[in-house]
């Protein structure tokens, strides 16, 4: 730009500090707007006590109430087993046993599970006493990376004890019978339809559950 084609009275040094101080302009109303942000953000809650009883040992936290239980887990107590993955409820890597009875940690708050009972999969075997589940994924090859794994043993450990329980699914042929619930294919896959493989590796999975149902009188 020549000097020529400036307004009158205008200079090229007054020109470019207008542009400049343009330019600067949404870089100083981003560090107005973030430090009004932090003015008016909410103060993070207290921690809470808590005790969580984990594979059958008693563990004394701290922990911020919105804390849920797989943050507690994998977090606080190092039990990594339990993976994160949607974070949502909706592919089941993240399901652990409380009381009984299967859950996802990631919907869970810790809170809510003062004192319950849980099992993750590091308290449903180890290396050398491997859970007969955990050896028939093994033996029938029912895992590729083995990120769901840890889940889909922990679901399938809990779904065998629904069925001596004789806790009923959707696919139940007669929903009044008692005893135990028979544990055919469709119902195992029905009752595990929680637990996605993005592998792909469901024939496998259905059938470890199965050999191992069958093997425990409950198939």
């Amino acid at each position: 730009m020549s000097n020529e084609s400036l307004t009158a009275g205008a200079t090229r040094r007054g020109f470019l500090q207008s542009a400049g101080a343009l330019a600067g302009t949404p870089l100083i109303v981003g560090q107005a707007q973030a430090a009004q942000a932090a003015v008016e953000a909410p103060p993070p809650a207290p921690s809470a006590g808590l005790t969580l009883r984990v594979n059958g040992r008693s563990h004394a936290l701290q922990v911020e109430p919105r804390v849920t239980l797989l943050d507690a887990l994998r977090d606080d107590l190092g039990l990594t087993g339990t993976k994160k993955g949607c974070d949502r409820g909706q592919c089941g890597a993240c399901t652990v046993i409380v009381n009984g009875r299967r859950i996802n940690a990631c919907l869970s708050l810790a809170m809510q599970h003062d004192g319950d009972e849980i099992t993750t999969i590091e308290g449903i075997g180890q290396p050398g006493r491997l859970h007969p589940l955990q050896a028939a994924f093994i033996a029938e090859d029912a895992f590729q990376c083995g990120y769901c794994t840890p889940g889909q043993i922990c679901s399938g450990v809990a779904l065998m004890e629904e069925a001596r329980r004789g806790d009923c699914s959707t696919v139940t042929p007669d929903v009044r019978q008692l005893g135990a619930a028979p544990l055919s294919d469709a119902e195992i896959r029905e009752r595990m339809s929680g637990n996605l493989c993005r592998c792909g590796a469901y024939a496998n999975i259905a059938r470890a559950v199965r050999i191992v149902a069958r093997q425990e009188g409950v198939a």
